[in-house]
Order: C-alpha cells, then structure tokens, then sequence
C-alpha cells in the first residue's frame, strides 16, 4: 500500500497525526531540498551509524514504476483463471459429483463457493494488489508476528510443484505416444515363443489401458520400499516439463503472461471440441443423465459437504501465494472484487463442463464395455443351453448366434431369473449400463485409464489422444505458473535476488528432488505428496490469514483501505463472512480433516504385478515419518517466525532500515527497506503512531540535528523519533510544514 498513507508523527510544537487520506492528498513532486540527507539509526542509547539515504517519495515512484506489470486486463484475468483451472478440473470434480449424487453435489459446492471461495479469493487479491508484494511481504506488513505465513505458503508451493510436474511429464509421455495408429494402449501385447503365441497375463487380468498404464509408461513396483531404480522414459520427460517451466517463469509474468494465451485457452477449445464429438457418440446421454440424476438424501451427510469445501479451498488456489503474487502487478484502483467472482465463476463453469465431457465419454464407453458383457453372456447362455437352461427360455426373436441389443439380453435374463432357483450358480451378468458407470474412477484413473480406453474406440482415436493430453499439459502448466510464481515472487521482493537466477535455481533443485518420484515406485510418492504436502498446511495457513486481516488488522481497517482502493465500499456481505461465517466454516473444515485423518490412516493403493490389480496398503514405519514431517515442515515457519519475533531474537524491522519518505516537507516512518515502495498502508494505514506499535522495539531513527551533534529527541518510552532538518528547509509557510 502507498507509503504515503501511513500516520505521519511530526517533531513540531505540537504532535498531529495525519490520515492516510491526508496524505494522499498531497502525493505532488518532493522538494529537492530533501533528496538526500543524513539520519541516525541507533538503539536506546542514542548510538548510531550514520548514512546518507535517498528520498524515497521519488525512489518509491520509482520502484512502482519499475516493477513488472501486466500487459493487458485480459493477461491478469487469464493467468489467474489458467492458475485456479487445473488438472483437478478435469479429474477430481466430476469424481466428486459422481460419488456426491450427481447435480445435487453442485448446490452444496455453489453454497461453499459463496461462503468460502469468493470471500478468501477476494481477500488475496485484495490484499495482494494493495501491497504490491509476494506472500512473504504482505503478511510481514499485515502482522510481523504472522510473517512465517508467507514461508509456509513458499513452502507447500514448492511440495505441490514437485510432484504436479511428475503429472506433466506423465501427461508429455502420453502425449509423444500418441502419433501412432493403432494407439499402443489399444490392445493386450501378444508375447511369442517357440510353440505358441499368448496374451501378456497381467494385462489379460486387468485391461490394455490398465496395462500400459502401470507396466509400459510407470514400470510401477509392487510397493514404495521397493525403488526398483529410475524410469529412464519418464526422467527424460520430467527434465523437459521443468524445461518448459523455466523457459517460460525465467522472466517472470513478461514471459509468462504472454503463454497463458495459450496454455489458458487451449484446454476450452480441446473441452468443447471434446464436448461436441462425445455428444455424437452411441451413450454419451447415458452418461451425462447419470451425472444429473440428482440423489438429494446424500445431501445430508457431513462426508458430502467436507468434500465439497476441500474441492472450492483447492480450486481456486487459496493460501499457495499465487493469487497474492499475480494480483500484487497489477494497477491499485483495478477492481479486484469484480475479478474475485468473475474467476470463480469461470473456474465453476469449467468444473461443469468438463463434467459434462467427462460423463458423456464414459457414457459412450460404458455402452461399449455393455456391449461386449451383452455378447460374452449371450455366449455363456448358448452353451448352457439344454445343461442348465432350458431353450424354452429363450424368446423367440433372440438369435444367439447374432449381435443382440442391451434390451433383448435384459428381456431374456428376466425371464431365466424367473424361473431358475439358482440363477447365481450360472455365472450370468446382468449387464446393467448403470453399473459400468457406477465405476468412474477419479485421479490418473479417470484420465490415464478410464478415458484413454474410451478414445481407442473414437473414430481417429490418435488426433483425439493428441488434443486430449495436449490440454492435461497445458491445464497443468497453468497451474505451475501460479505455483512456482508463488515461490519466486515473494523471494525476490524480499531477498532482492536476480529473477532469473532464481528461476533456474528453483527449477534445476525442484528436478533433482523431483527425481523421488520417477523411480518405479515413484506414482506412490506422489500420492503421499498429494494427500500430505498440502491440505492441512493450506487450511491453517488460510484460517489465520483470514484472521489476520479480520481481527489482528481489523476488519473496519481493512474496509476503508478497500474502499480507498476500489472507489466504492464492498458490500456488507464480505464484512460478516470475513469475520463470522468462514473462519468458523474453515476451523469445521479443518476439524473435519483431522478427524478424517485420524480415521484413516495413512496408506496407499499399490500395484500387485502378480494378481494385476490394486491392493491398498499402508505405509510402512519411514513413510508415516515422511507423511508427518511433510506437515510440520511446512506449517512449521509459523511458529518458528512468530516467537523469534516474540522474544525480539529478530525484530519486525528486520526485513531492512527503516525508511522515511518525505512528502512537502512531511517525513513519513515506516518498517521496511528503504525507497521500496512496498505500499504498506494496510498495515498501519489508519493509526496514529501513539497507537500502532514501534516495528522496530529496539531501534529508533531520527534526523540528525543541523549543528552536526550527536543529540536527538527522543520520544517519551525512550526511543528516538523522526525530526526535522530545518537549516536545509527553504523558506515555506508554517502551514506546508
């Protein structure tokens, strides 16, 4: 926030404390005769170093100047929808309507997104755009004590990074694959020897996707102790996915922005193409009125709204620093209240229609696999017949030596269940099309598994492999965009490092740690990662932003900063959710997945090469440690800030001197570097100094006296206050000073 509107405290005959809007009033041209000057730092003891200082009034416009921005409204909004709109669009959300009764999953989650989403995506981008840092420096500015706030988010960006890319290069893998026909997932491998020629036994028991999946892309290992050594294919793609990572953040939303007309739009031209070809296919609408079919008794249980919460917090990226750092380019008037539910709004409507492209390919898959149950049974009822079942049963349109429809097959089955006692001993399928849809899976299921089969029966199935795994890559380099901007933003604005050698260092360590999770048992460590790394350290992280600003800063505070920023008041609404509704629903949410964790606990679902299928296990003594240790690493910077600054072992002021800005003749003091321009009047922007604690206990700053002396004024707790060189001063009215 401006410099400018921080309480100013003046060393004249009398103490005036002037309003954040007073200053702003007067943000005209400094006078020369305070572009450089001389000022003590010292402690109580009035001992200090002496240095020259620039005039930061100007340096500040400088650095504003100076610091990136976007190059239109369009690239803000883009990269913001590209960050929230990720994988988990794709392959989470349907997962969840599927499982939650259908369309009625998406009134509780439209419920939450209200009261949870808008709100804190609004907050981010709020506080974000009016202090113009990463996470790191604006909690620092909310509150010293909470500053541990931003290292824990640094943090969990980083986990998140490590293992989202592994999804990348999956989905790279996939994708260099696809410009073959057949498709080599298409069908079992054949394997040869002298005497005969078989199917592969492990894809016989499971399914060529299944397959190709575990055995051909991961070369999985039948537990997480067993590394079984680097996967050589997926290293090199991993390589390329930090690759392009890198290329793309190396200078930082210049380059990156002008990518996200690309990797923002391209996944809604591949959906809604997607869209309109699975429209055309045998079952889709089979698929897509189970998805609506609405099963509103599930809507009372607690496991459904838990779910829907986790789904909104996760969306739309709260608490990982992204927002805080794509909103902190931006301009300070921009209205960032119309861009809060503008993008949550697109990220829910995208979660619907990839939804809807998801439910109408597993419909036509779904009418598919009924199809070939439909056959195989008819087969099975052919050679019972006179051993088991009587010809009398068969009706008398039903060849069984020809293809019989769905209805047919269902007609005959009731009939047989009618008559026959022990109808179960027959080992007849009742082929029932709901069943195969009730099998929608979630995660690298769902898009690795489930929809690869589905596109090997579309016609020209390479194109629709290539546009499929082209938008999971550029869905989740978006994503990557705003997490690793996340990490970069918030050091560099504090630690004044070089972009881009911070970039590639960032990049380079992320790959070689992300090594973890090439090896073989490499897709298990992911899911420690995934289930881990981020959903209780973001949660904490978000209630006590949430309350930073409500209670610690103050919620009035806050309301005239956004009202000074904005041109209007927000609405009351946000004023009530901000301090009542969601830190209350948070702290639920919170609750509820300690509960859940402790419930379940910690384990993962391995692939068993011998009995080809998956077989959930826990993880063993080392692998809890790792589970726990991911939790408290990340929350741990909190803590660790917030007593170090509570015993004074660091002061709030340490991110820099303290910096003096002066306007007209004004001097302005607030904690930071100096000439940063950091806009911290978010902070402090409204208290006069007598009520607004030093932010820096153990050091005072003041002007040096004209006669050169060591004396200073010194204020009435025994720290040095700013003054005023008067001998440089040109003559002015008593009214401009």
């Amino acid at each position: 926030m401006p410099k400018n509107s921080k309480a100013v405290k003046r060393e004249l005959d009398d103490d005036v404390t002037e309003s954040a809007r007073d200053l702003l009033s007067n943000e005209d041209a400094c006078n020369d005769s305070f572009k450089k000057s001389s000022l003590i730092i010292g402690g109580h003891d009035g001992d200090g170093k002496e240095r020259d200082v620039e005039e930061c009034g100007s340096d500040a416009d400088e650095e504003e100047e100076e610091r990136p921005a976007w190059n239109s409204k369009l690239q803000y909004i883009l990269a913001q929808v590209g960050f929230s709109v990720g994988l988990g669009n794709v392959w989470r959300f349907p997962y969840l309507c599927q499982k939650n009764g259908g369309g009625a999953y998406l009134v509780p989650y439209l419920i939450l997104l209200v009261l949870i989403g808008i709100p804190l995506f609004f907050l981010e981008l709020a506080v974000g755009q009016r202090i113009r840092r990463g996470s790191i420096g604006v909690w620092n500015y909310i509150s010293p004590r909470l500053g541990g706030l931003g290292f824990a988010s640094c943090v969990v960006c980083f986990f998140v990074a490590l293992y989202y890319n592994v999804i990348i290069s999956w989905s790279l893998f996939y994708f260099s694959q696809s410009f073959q026909q057949p498709l080599p997932w298409h069908e079992c491998p054949l394997v040869k020897n002298k005497n005969s020629t078989y199917v592969v036994p492990e894809c016989e028991k499971s399914s060529a996707t299944t397959y190709y999946w575990y055995r051909e892309a991961l070369d999985i290992s039948d537990s997480i102790s067993e590394s079984g050594g680097l996967n050589w294919k997926m290293t090199l793609c991993l390589l390329a996915a930090w690759s392009m990572v890198c290329l793309a953040m190396i200078k930082g939303i210049q380059s990156s922005g002008k990518v996200m007309y690309f990797s923002s739009l391209f996944p809604y031209v591949v959906l809604i193409c997607f869209l309109v070809r699975s429209l055309l296919l045998e079952g889709s609408m089979d698929g897509i009125r189970h998805m609506f079919t609405p099963k509103l008794e599930i809507m009372l249980e607690a496991k459904v709204w838990r779910e829907a919460a986790t789904q909104v917090f996760f969306a739309l990226g709260l608490g990982f620093g992204g927002v805080i750092a794509f909103s902190s380019y931006n301009k300070r008037n921009n209205n960032c209240h119309f861009d809060a539910v503008l993008v949550s709004f697109i990220n829910f409507f995208t979660s619907v229609l990839a939804t809807l492209v998801v439910f109408a390919v597993l419909g036509f898959k779904a009418n598919i696999m009924n199809g070939r149950c439909v056959a195989l049974n008819s087969n099975r009822i052919a050679d019972l017949l006179g051993n088991g079942i009587d010809a009398n049963l068969i009706p008398n349109h039903i060849n069984l030596s020809h293809r019989m429809s769905v209805d047919d097959y269902r007609q005959m089955i009731d009939d047989i269940k009618r008559v026959k006692d022990n109808f179960a001993k027959l080992g007849l399928d009742s082929c029932n099309i709901e069943d195969e849809l009730n099998k929608a899976e979630q995660g690298t299921g769902l898009a690795f598994i489930a929809f690869t089969e589905a596109m090997t029966h579309f016609p020209a199935s390479p194109f629709w492999s290539v546009m499929f795994f082209l938008m999971l890559v550029n869905l989740g380099l978006g994503s990557m965009f705003g997490t690793i901007e996340g990490i970069l933003t918030p050091l560099i604005d504090t630690f004044k490092v070089r972009k881009e050698l911070l970039t590639v260092g960032c990049c380079v360590l992320a790959f070689l740690i992300g090594l973890v999770f090439v090896q073989r048992s490499g897709n298990y460590f992911v899911t420690m990662f995934d289930d881990y790394s981020a959903t209780l350290p973001l949660l904490i992280v978000v209630i006590l932003e949430n309350l930073a600003i409500a209670w610690f800063y103050g919620i009035d505070k806050f309301f005239e900063d956004l009202k000074d920023m904005l041109g209007f008041t927000p609405y009351r609404f946000y004023y009530y959710m901000w301090k009542y509704i969601t830190p209350i629903l948070l702290l639920l949410l919170l609750g509820s997945s300690f509960i859940q964790l402790i419930i379940t606990p910690p384990g993962y679902s391995a692939w068993i090469q011998e009995e080809a299928k998956e077989q959930k296990l826990g993880f063993p003594p080392w692998g809890v440690a790792v589970c726990i240790s991911l939790v408290l690493v990340a929350v741990l910077p909190v803590p660790v800030v917030f007593a170090l600054r509570y015993f004074n072992v660091i002061n709030d002021g340490t991110a820099g001197i303290s910096a003096v800005s002066y306007k007209k003749g004004r001097i302005i003091q607030e904690s930071g570097a100096p000439c940063e321009g950091d806009a911290a009047s978010l902070l402090h922007g409204k208290a006069a100094p007598s009520e607004a604690p030093s932010p820096m206990p153990a050091n005072g700053i003041y002007r040096k006296p004209s006669g050169g002396g060591s004396d200073a004024d010194a204020a009435s707790n025994g720290l040095h206050v700013i003054g005023y060189l008067m001998a440089d001063v040109p003559d002015m009215p008593e009214s401009d000073l």
